[in-house]
């Protein structure tokens, strides 16, 4: 288990390191003491003495590409493109329902609130922190549909919430903001971190096989249209 990670890795130099996330292991030591990507760390330091460290979240059920930094000085980098959205990211995700557009874009601002019942939640808040997402269709069967997500900020949950209060059309076995009983069909698909004076740091994660199962794969050539 502790040597997964290492066998999946979609980019390595020598600042940055790209890894497929699979679904259900979550960035950060959980509270029930389960494995997380914390115990993978020093199997992909891959003869570096220090660890790599992530640089951005992925939520649990969330699978894809995730961005490891192996030092310091490229963690602070790195973290400052996302910060700035210098980031191109690009989710995949099946939702309930099919949208009547082809494409637009979820300008809803999001807050964090809380209950002692249901726990916390992000939400729809005119006071809350600006969010913005694109989004395309890129396939539709049986009352569901494949949408590209594109983020253009960061927010937690974003595109959770987004697709079920701004699309109407929550992703499919999202726990929080849909239905659970099914795995979360939600991808990091790719991501691309542009870099002065070198080459961009440029992952694609593999369609995981969960999809399939729900019938639906990537439209061919999506990729090579720059999708």
């Amino acid at each position: 288990m502790r040597a997964m990670l290492a066998d999946h890795v979609l980019f390595i130099d020598a600042e940055a390191l790209v890894v497929d996330k699979p679904s259900g292991l979550p960035v950060d030591p959980p509270r029930d003491g389960s494995l997380s990507v914390e115990n993978h760390l020093e199997s992909l330091s891959f003869g570096f003495k220090r660890w790599p460290s992530p640089v951005h979240r992925l939520d649990r059920d969330t699978s894809g590409c995730l961005l490891l930094a192996r030092h310091p000085k490229a963690h602070r980098r790195f973290a400052q493109a996302f910060e700035s959205g210098e980031v191109e990211k690009t989710y995949v995700a099946v939702v309930e329902g099919v949208p009547a557009e082809q494409a637009g874009v979820i300008d809803l601002a999001l807050d964090k609130t809380s209950t002692r019942e249901a726990g916390w939640r992000m939400v729809p808040a005119a006071g809350g922190k600006p969010a913005l997402t694109r989004w395309r269709l890129l396939d539709a069967r049986d009352g569901r549909a494949l949408i590209a997500f594109s983020p253009e900020t960061g927010r937690t949950h974003q595109i959770r919430v987004h697709a079920a209060a701004g699309l109407g059309a929550a992703i499919v076995g999202d726990p929080i903001y849909g239905r659970a009983g099914a795995p979360m069909l939600l991808h990091a698909l790719k991501l691309v971190l542009p870099r002065e004076g070198k080459r961009p740091v440029e992952a694609v994660a593999p369609l995981p096989e969960r999809f399939a199962a729900a019938g639906f794969a990537l439209p061919e050539g999506y990729l090579d249209a720059g999708g």
